[in-house]
């Protein structure tokens, strides 16, 4: 996992219509509400994985005419205003499930207030929260009247390279059915998004320099055989005023093999799992020497593993841990259940330890 050091004017911001900011958290965070009932798990044979354009047919133009059809407006309630909260999202398979994310929808998830969705034609169909994961800042709408539209080819983020170009598309700032291109400027970009302590999603980011702005927010990030391969979360601004807020280049996306599993998940339960170790790291400075452990909680996966308080967590499986913030993405890569090795180092002495991961609910 690759760490990294913002430059001391830049944040971190949601690219909801709204509201944004950045934070650091826990390894171990608590279920904010209960979700809304699932419908079974995510059905193979309803979601597409054929890329719709062939490698000689690889253009922006091609991709557009492909995934414009499928990517919507999302309007949501936002401090009782009736479409206050604007972003975009995708159908995602033939049940008539749309994927977005979870700060889109997050204010009218908590009073109960209205969802919409808007087609490329102007469209607008009434939507359902079927569940939602502020971990992984997604959420999964129902939209019945949508299974008219044939779903999003899914693609792999893992297949992605460093220059490969890739077509944003969404509603920034409310302008629907926008295309911007650019290329993938990183990968397993360790990003901390989110408005307050609670509301905090931990992105192992695609990277891109695509322009993407406020309403973009859930939207497909797709490469050049039509296929998703992220959901547009989150942008880095220069700093100022909301109004000065924008896209200087610097976008990241959720990758697709996440959200995959996060929305079986959801379609299955109604709401996500996420792994956890039952540690706090600091998440807070610019340390680059890894993770520093706060403190264990009896009992836990960490504890078991013999993690104790001043341990520097330097490597997951090998792969280079920086700071806080990457040692939680980096777990959060895995699922419950799976055991990882902890490169750790204390006192000028290295070990590896052995941590079979637990589960929290999202």
């Amino acid at each position: 996992m690759r760490g990294w050091v913002w430059p001391a004017m830049a944040a971190l911001a949601l690219v909801l219509g709204l509201v944004g900011g950045f934070a650091g958290a826990s390894l171990h965070d608590s279920t904010e509400d209960t979700p809304v009932p699932g419908t079974g798990g995510l059905d193979p044979a309803s979601i597409e994985t054929r890329a719709p354009l062939a490698a000689d047919q690889a253009s922006v133009v091609k991709v557009a005419d492909a995934l414009l059809p499928v990517t919507v407006q999302v309007l949501s309630e936002y401090q009782g205003v009736k479409d206050g909260a604007t972003g975009s999202g995708f159908v995602f398979d033939r049940l008539g499930h749309v994927v977005t994310n979870n700060h889109v929808v997050a204010d009218a998830a908590s009073d109960g207030g209205p969802i919409e969705v808007v087609d490329q034609a102007g469209n607008e169909y009434d939507a359902t929260l079927v569940g939602r994961s502020t971990v992984y800042d997604l959420a999964v709408l129902s939209v019945p009247a949508i299974k008219k539209i044939a779903p999003a080819a899914l693609g792999s983020a893992e297949r992605l390279r460093v220059g490969e170009t890739v077509v944003a598309i969404g509603s920034p700032l409310g302008l629907t059915s926008t295309v911007t291109a650019g290329i993938v400027s990183a990968l397993h970009r360790p990003v901390s998004t989110g408005d307050s302590a609670d509301h905090l999603s931990y992105i192992n980011a695609v990277q891109t320099d695509a322009a993407i702005n406020p309403g973009n927010s859930g939207g497909p990030l797709v490469n050049l055989r039509g296929q998703v391969v992220g959901v547009n979360s989150a942008i880095a601004t220069a700093g100022g005023s909301e109004g000065e807020s924008g896209s200087i280049g610097v976008g990241f996306a959720i990758p697709i093999d996440q959200v995959k599993v996060t929305a079986h998940q959801i379609l299955r339960t109604g709401h996500a799992t996420y792994p956890v170790v039952g540690a706090q790291v600091t998440t807070a400075g610019n340390d680059t020497a890894g993770a520093r452990i706060r403190s264990v909680t009896k009992g836990s996966p960490a504890s078991d593993a013999g993690l104790h308080a001043g341990d520097r967590v330097t490597a997951v499986d090998g792969q280079r841990v920086a700071d806080g913030i990457g040692l939680i993405v980096a777990i959060r890569a895995h699922q419950p259940g799976e055991t990882v090795t902890f490169t750790v180092v204390n006192g000028g002495s290295e070990r590896t330890v052995k941590v079979k991961l637990g589960s929290e609910v999202d």
